[in-house]
C-alpha cells in the first residue's frame, strides 16, 4: 500500500469510481501517518529490543504482551508492533525469527495495526559482510540453500588462491572454516535480491510512533543535524550503495561472498593507482572503500551510538533535546546497549528507555521483556508473564560495570564492609581492601585533619550525584584504626590523562570527550578546584568514561574561576542550567553542611549564581 502524507480526506460515498474507493479504504492509515516514518494516534505500542535469534523467548515476550496467540499468529488488533532491531546473529535461531516478523508484518496490516523494524548495526553487518558474529547454526539454516556442486566450485576457487603445495586436508579445513556450511545460501538470502537483504534494506533506522522514537543505538548530533527524513534517506542510500558496487565487483570476479567486510581495504587498496581496474570498475571500488567510514558503520551513528545510553544527561542531555526536537519525539526507545539489570530502565528523566535486556540469556545472561506505550503511560511485560512492570531508574555506575552491584549498594559496603587490608601508597593515601561476601573492592582511605569537619573529596561526590554528574566514584565516611576520613573506591581499570597523552592504548570513548571535559570545566569553577591535573583525571578502560579525583584543594572561599580555567569558555547548556537552578540553598545545606563550612557553601552558591548569570538566566 502506498505511503500518503495526512490529508483530509472525503467521505466515503456510493458510486465513486474504484480509485476514489481506494482512497478511501487507505484512509485510517493515513490519518495516523504524518510521513513514511512518523505515525500518530497509535492507541497502543509494543517495542522489544535485540533478539539476536532468540526465537524462543521473543514469541513468549510478544504472547505475554498480547500481540500473537498461541499458534503464534497476529493477535494485537491496531497494536503497533516496534523491533528496534538486531534480530540476528549469536543465535541460532535468527532465520525463525525474521521470518516470523515478516509474516507478522502482514497481518497486523490486515488488522489494523503495524509492524516496525529499525535497523541495528548487526543487520547492516550481515547486508555488508561483516560476519564476525553469524554463528554457525545461524548460517546451517541456510545449508539447504545451497547446493553441494555449488560449495565445491567455491572451494576450488579457494584453492586456487592457496599455494599450490599447500597440504589438500588443510585447505579444505580452512575453507570450511571461513564457509561452514550454508555459508553461500546465507550470502544469496542476503544480497539485494535475496529474500532477506531485500526486506532489510526497505527499513529505516529511526521511527517515531506518537512522541516516542525508535532507534537501534541512539540519538547521536546527526540525527539533530539531518533529522528523520535525512537519516532514513542519506544513510540508506550510502547501504545501498555499497551493496549495488560489492555486486558489482563480486560479477567482475574482483570480490567473492568469501571476502569479509574488514578484508576489503587490503583486497582492494592500491589496485586503482596499480591500473588494476578498468575505468568503469573505479568508481565501484571507491565506493566499497569509502563505506567503512559512513556513520552508518561508526560510533557517531545512529545504529552504534552508546551515548543516549551510557552518558550522563550533563554530558548528553543537551544532544538528546535538540535530536529529539528535530524529529518531533519526546522520548527515544533504544537496544544496542544491554541494560545492566537485565530489565528495562529509563535515563534522563525517562527521556531514554534501554529495551535491550539480554533476550539471547546463554550471551548475554537475560530475557525477554517488552516496553508498552499507552497514551503517556508505560509498562512492561516479561516472557514469563509479569505484566504491569515499570522501567527502572538505570542504576549509577562509575567506574564499572556490573549486572548485580550499583553505587548504592557500594557505598554501604564501604561504609560497613570489613576492612583486611591497608597500605599506604604515594599519595599518602592509604590503600584498603574491603571484604563482603568473600569477594574484595578496593578503596583509597584518606584521614581527615584531627577535629575537622571538612571533607571535600566526600563534597564533591555528593555534589555529583545531586547534579548528576556521574564522575566522582563513590565515596563515603569511615574510621580506620581510630582515625576518622574519607573511603572512596577504586575504579581498577583506569587510564589517567597522563597516560593518554603520552600515547597509551585505550578504549574508543562513548562520551565525547570534549563534552566531558566541558562538563568538567563546569564542575571545576563550581566547587573552585584549583588542582586539577592530568593525574587527576581517569577514563574507565570499558568505555573511556571520565572520572574524577583528587578534590583535597576544592571548595575554597574564591567567588571566581579557578586558575586553569581563566580563559576556556565554560559550556552551560539546557541540562546544566537546570540541575543548577534545581541547586538550591536549601538543598546545599542539607546535603553538604556536615561537610562544607558556612562560608565554603556560601562561596559555592556564589559561583552557583554567577554561572546562571552569565549564561542568560
Amino acid at each position: 500500500m502506498k505511503h500518503v502524507r495526512r490529508i483530509n480526506q472525503p467521505g466515503c460515498r456510493a458510486g465513486l469510481l474504484f480509485a476514489a474507493l481506494l482512497l478511501c479504504l487507505q484512509a485510517p492509515m493515513s490519518l495516523a501517518q504524518v510521513d513514511e516514518w512518523h505515525f500518530t494516534g497509535v492507541d497502543r505500542i509494543v517495542a522489544f529490543g535485540d533478539v539476536h535469534g532468540a526465537y524462543d523467548a521473543l514469541v513468549a515476550t510478544l504472547q505475554a504482551a498480547n500481540v500473537i496467540d498461541e499458534s503464534r499468529a497476529w493477535s494485537g488488533g491496531k497494536t503497533h508492533l516496534v523491533s528496534t532491531g538486531d534480530l540476528l546473529d549469536r543465535g541460532a535461531d535468527s532465520r525463525r525469527v525474521m521470518d516470523m516478523i515478516i509474516r507478522l508484518e502482514d497481518e497486523a496490516k490486515l488488522a489494523g495495526g503495524r509492524v516496525h523494524m529499525t535497523l541495528g548495526n548487526h543487520e547492516v553487518m550481515n547486508i555488508i559482510g561483516d560476519l564476525r558474529y553469524v554463528a554457525d547454526a545461524e548460517y546451517a539454516a541456510f545449508a539447504e540453500d545451497e547446493s553441494a556442486a555449488e560449495r565445491e566450485d567455491w572451494y576450488r576457487k579457494f584453492r586456487e588462491s592457496r599455494p599450490d603445495d599447500a597440504e589438500e586436508a588443510a585447505v579444505r579445513a580452512a575453507f570450511n572454516d571461513k564457509a561452514p556450511p550454508g555459508f553461500f545460501g546465507h550470502r544469496a538470502a542476503f544480497r539485494q535480491d535475496g529474500v532477506y537483504g531485500k526486506w532489510l534494506l526497505a527499513k529505516p533506522l529511526v521511527v517515531v510512533a506518537n512522541d516516542t522514537a525508535f532507534v537501534h543505538g541512539g540519538m547521536p548530533p546527526y540525527v539533530a543535524e539531518h533529522g528523520l527524513e535525512g537519516v532514513n534517506t542519506r544513510l540508506k542510500a550510502d547501504l545501498l550503495g555499497y551493496v549495488s558496487a560489492r555486486s558489482v565487483l563480486e560479477k567482475a570476479g574482483i570480490l567473492s561472498p568469501l571476502d569479509r567486510f574488514k578484508e576489503l581495504p587490503s583486497i582492494l587498496s592500491g589496485g586503482i593507482d596499480a591500473g588494476r581496474f578498468d575505468d568503469a570498475l573505479v568508481s565501484k571500488v571507491r565506493a566499497v572503500l569509502e563505506h567503512k567510514d559512513s556513520p552508518l558503520n561508526r560510533p557517531a551513528g545512529p545504529t552504534w551510538y552508546r551515548g543516549s545510553s551510557k552518558c550522563s544527561s550533563l554530558v548528553e542531555g543537551d544532544a538528546l533535546s535538540a535530536a529529539l526536537q528535530r524529529i518531533g519525539a519526546k522520548r527515544v526507545a533504544l537496544g544496542h546497549t544491554t541494560a545492566t539489570t537485565r530489565r528495562i530502565q529509563q535515563r534522563m528523566k525517562a527521556r531514554v528507555l534501554q529495551i535491550d535486556t539480554g533476550m539471547l540469556a546463554s550471551v548475554y545472561k537475560g530475557g525477554g521483556f517488552a516496553l508498552i506505550v499507552e497514551g503517556d503511560a508505560l509498562s512492561i511485560v516479561s516472557q514469563a508473564g509479569e505484566a504491569g512492570l515499570s522501567p527502572i531508574a538505570s542504576p549509577r555506575r562509575v567506574g564499572y560495570e556490573s549486572k548485580t552491584l550499583d553505587d548504592d549498594m557500594l557505598e554501604r559496603i564501604l561504609t560497613h564492609g570489613t576492612i583486611i587490608d591497608a597500605q599506604v601508597d604515594e599519595t599518602s593515601w592509604q590503600v584498603v581492601q574491603i571484604e563482603v561476601n568473600g569477594k574484595t573492592v578496593p578503596a583509597y582511605f584518606n584521614p581527615s585533619p584531627e577535629g575537622s569537619a571538612f571533607a571535600p573529596e566526600l563534597a564533591a561526590y555528593r555534589l555529583d550525584r545531586i547534579l548528576g554528574l556521574d564522575m566522582v566514584p563513590v565515596t563515603v565516611r569511615r574510621e580506620i584504626a581510630g582515625r576518622h576520613g574519607t573511603l572512596q573506591f577504586v575504579p581498577e581499570t583506569t587510564l589517567s590523562e597522563r597516560d593518554r597523552l603520552a600515547g597509551a592504548k585505550w578504549s574508543e570513548p562513548v562520551c565525547s570527550l570534549e563534552k566531558q571535559w566541558h562538563a568538567m570545566y563546569v564542575f571545576d569553577t563550581l566547587i573552585y578546584n584549583s588542582a586539577r591535573s592530568p593525574l587527576s583525571m581517569y577514563y574507565y578502560s570499558g568505555d573511556s568514561r571520565l572520572l574524577l579525583l583528587n578534590h583535597e584543594h576544592s571548595f575554597g572561599k574564591a567567588k571566581s574561576r579557578p586558575a586553569y580555567l581563566k580563559n576556556r569558555e565554560l559550556v552551560v547548556g539546557d541540562e546544566w542550567r537546570n540541575a543548577l537552578l534545581e541547586l538550591d540553598d536549601k538543598k546545599l545545606r542539607a546535603n553538604l553542611g556536615d561537610v562544607l563550612d558556612k562560608r565554603r557553601l556560601a562561596a559555592l552558591a556564589k559561583r552557583r549564581d554567577a554561572m546562571l548569570r552569565d549564561s542568560g538566566r
